[in-house]
């Protein structure tokens, strides 16, 4: 079996689930590849780190990637995995952790679930994007697991965000910005914004404005067949557009096109885990906190 494992941040307090992991792997005769960066940052934090292969890009040669942080961590490592098909494992290190599952405890226990197979697959919708002018900062990776958000840029003014569902217009937001999201990102920036939680395998999406201006906008699911269409105007003549934690500027004149994309990423979801008892847990429902 052959593993890649992602990160990006070393922690003083990560020391020790980083050695237990890559112990826990060695010890099973697993063909274990590091990112490349990660490894030049653990290797030289502890020596012993420093025999393990390397890699810079995946391929179909490699069956899981483990990845160790928080839920940003997963994001970033969605780049690599791409359309590869690759299922993704997370171990949280961070704080919430609605992706990264496996607590820094548990990793021995969810290492031996994995090998064993003892796990679901659950694939996630993903959104593209399309820009016109196109835009050369997101064409390599157009596309997002959690959410696609257009905002305001070097100005407190609301911005302007016309709305079009399959060619035909909805509305318009006055607002500091719309999220769209997944219901993998319904737990995330749009349940902030008082956007709904959504069933990852649910097929719709959410559109969330952040911060309307005009009250009676309301969050709105839309199947995931839909095509959205934006043009944003205001004040100034740039806005923000974000894919997860990637960040890029568009001009006021562009139109961005919005679906779902071609592909899902593969989440490993460990037999002992759901979707409901990770709600229960990080949100603390049925908890009576009065």
């Amino acid at each position: 079996m052959k593993i890649a494992i992602y990160g990006q941040f070393y922690h003083i307090n990560t020391l020790s689930s980083i050695d237990t992991l890559l112990v826990a792997l060695t010890h099973k005769n697993i063909d274990v590849h590091i990112k490349r960066d990660y490894y030049n940052l653990i290797s030289q934090q502890d020596k012993k780190f420093a025999n393990f292969k390397t890699f810079d890009q995946l391929d179909n040669s490699f069956d899981l990637l483990i990845s160790i942080g928080g839920d940003g961590t997963i994001l970033r490592a969605v780049t690599y995995v791409r359309d590869l098909g690759i299922p993704i494992v997370g171990i949280n290190t961070g704080r919430l952790g609605f992706l990264a599952t496996i607590q820094t405890d548990d990793i021995d226990d969810a290492i031996n679930q994995i090998l064993e197979k003892r796990y679901k697959i659950s694939e996630r919708t993903l959104l593209s994007i399309e820009t016109n002018p196109k835009n050369n900062d997101i064409v390599e990776t157009n596309f997002a697991l959690n959410e696609i958000a257009v905002s305001r840029k070097n100005t407190t003014s609301m911005i302007k965000v016309e709305t079009h569902l399959n060619e035909e217009y909805l509305t318009s937001y006055w607002a500091d910005g719309l999220i769209i999201s997944t219901p993998t990102g319904s737990t995330g920036y749009s349940l902030s914004c008082g956007g709904p939680v959504i069933s990852p395998d649910a097929d719709s999406f959410v559109l969330t404005p952040i911060a309307p201006h005009n009250l009676n906008a309301r969050p709105l699911v839309i199947p995931d067949s839909t095509e959205i269409q934006l043009k944003v105007d205001g004040r100034e003549d740039q806005y923000l557009i974000s894919l997860d934690s990637r960040i890029a500027t568009l001009h006021n004149d562009t139109i961005v096109t919005i679906k779902k994309a071609p592909f899902k990423i593969k989440m490993v979801e460990l037999i002992s885990e759901s979707f409901i008892d990770t709600l229960r847990k990080k949100l603390l429902w049925g908890e009576d906190k009065r």
